[in-house]
């Protein structure tokens, strides 16, 4: 062999030899970074001339320990994603991970969701003492309605809607309305609702059948705005930004949970309990989002359901295949608003008042948050990221342990927010595509045995 010739083997010991020192470098310059940005903020609000122990101890002590989480972060960081690209590459078939995780956790979660109310009742010993844990399973029922909603439109169909809040106002102002001014139950107000909400999806479905990318970002996002001061100027309408109030709440099917004799414990028998109306909304809501999936998961294995992705993927391609993007997107934007107005109707009914303010483009934002951390086009992705989004800055109020820690001067809540928020950006660094990456595909083809 010629001397100059190297073997494949000296070549990745080269190749190894060389890339711990550049990750070092490189965790080096961030920390460097993160240093001339903090040297002139804290220079200025230091008093230098007190002696060099002070100073250590002062603000610039926190600093340089910034400066060092940040290097050794980053290299961490590097080496997880040096060490995952070796194993991507060293194995030829894709593991399906994600989707055993997602098999694991999807019984899990429904047997949770399903018996919620008990072990509330169980932990706290009693259902009223465990009332603040059932109201926040409804919360986080109506953001995985809300969320696999916008999966239809935006994870499966590809559509980046900014303004999907908008159906979700349309939903509730439709009961608030129908139910103050025609006295209709809620029973009758909620396909109702639906209905409407699928109008306004089809009617902003037309103007942005051209439009793709950020384009259709900022008319979906301009929708949204649109209808929100619609709601606050027209006061004849919908009051205004004093909003609707006084809304019926809601019955089990004609028996009202009242105190009376026609009401619900009366009739069953029980001792009256005001939170039997605060259970039957939890059951309520998800059994709407048990629903909302169910139809999703149907969808996708229909053929309209197939155009959704094959839109997802390629615009071009799929008008070449001969199916109809026209169909194809203003059912997706329809469906998606409509699941949007069922939960719409449910807000109203829970909170018995409804205000422009409730409908903001925060909402939006948390709502496309949730489907693109849970991981697009994935079912269970979306659940459990509105469990993380929003239970997780609920559950970091009781850090109470992190006072014997850091002493009784540490208030939790200040920092709650800001710990959520470096958990979210540790996950987008690790899981950049979602929680749940792989998802099922819609359609198998089965090999015929020989």
């Amino acid at each position: 062999m010629a001397s100059g010739s190297t073997t494949p083997i000296a070549a990745t010991a080269r190749a190894e030899a060389s890339l711990l020192p550049g990750l070092i470098k490189d965790a080096g310059l961030f920390a460097l970074v993160t240093l001339g940005l903090c040297v002139p903020i804290v220079s200025y609000r230091t008093d230098l001339g007190q002696g060099i122990g002070l100073v250590i101890t002062s603000r610039w002590g926190t600093v340089f320990a910034l400066c060092a989480a940040i290097f050794v972060l980053r290299l961490v960081q590097q080496l997880y994603l040096t060490g995952r690209a070796r194993r991507r590459a060293a194995r030829a078939p894709v593991v399906e991970g994600a989707s055993r995780l997602a098999a694991i956790l999807a019984p899990i979660t429904l047997v949770v969701a399903l018996t919620l109310p008990l072990l509330a009742s169980l932990l706290t010993g009693s259902l009223g003492e465990g009332r603040y844990w059932i109201d926040l399973g409804i919360l986080i029922l109506t953001y995985v309605m809300l969320g696999w909603g916008l999966n239809i439109v935006v994870g499966l169909a590809g559509l980046l809607d900014l303004g999907y809040v908008a159906f979700y106002a349309v939903g509730a102002y439709s009961y608030a309305l129908l139910s103050t001014v025609f006295g209709l139950s809620f029973w009758i107000c909620l396909p109702l609702a639906g209905l409407f909400a699928a109008a306004f999806g089809v009617l902003l479905g037309f103007p942005v059948l051209r439009l793709r990318g950020d384009y259709l970002a900022i008319v979906t996002l301009a929708f949204g705005e649109i209808i929100r001061l619609v709601l606050i100027n027209w006061t004849d309408f919908s009051g205004g930004a004093a909003g609707i109030s006084s809304i019926p709440r809601v019955s089990f099917f004609g028996l009202p949970f009242t105190a009376g004799e026609n009401g619900f414990a009366a009739t069953f028998g029980l001792s009256f309990n005001a939170m039997h109306r605060l259970v039957f909304l939890y059951y309520l809501i998800l059994v709407l989002a048990l629903v909302t999936n169910l139809v999703t998961l149907r969808m996708r294995r229909l053929p309209l359901g197939r155009a959704w992705e094959a839109l997802r993927e390629d615009e071009i391609a799929c008008r070449s295949l001969g199916i109809d993007t026209t169909i194809t997107k203003l059912t997706a934007f329809a469906l998606g608003a409509m699941f949007a107005g069922f939960a719409g109707s449910f807000f109203a009914v829970r909170q018995a008042f409804v205000s422009p303010e409730s409908f903001n483009f925060l909402e939006s934002a948390i709502i496309l948050a949730i489907v693109v951390l849970g991981g697009m086009g994935s079912q269970i992705g979306v659940a459990i990221a509105a469990i993380v989004m929003i239970g997780g800055p609920e559950l970091l109020r009781n850090l109470g342990f992190l006072k014997a820690v850091f002493g009784e001067g540490f208030d939790p809540n200040e920092y709650r927010l800001l710990l959520f928020g470096l958990a979210m950006v540790a996950m987008m660094v690790f899981r950049p595509r979602g929680l749940i990456s792989e998802r099922t595909p819609s359609v198998t083809i089965a090999e015929r045995g020989r």
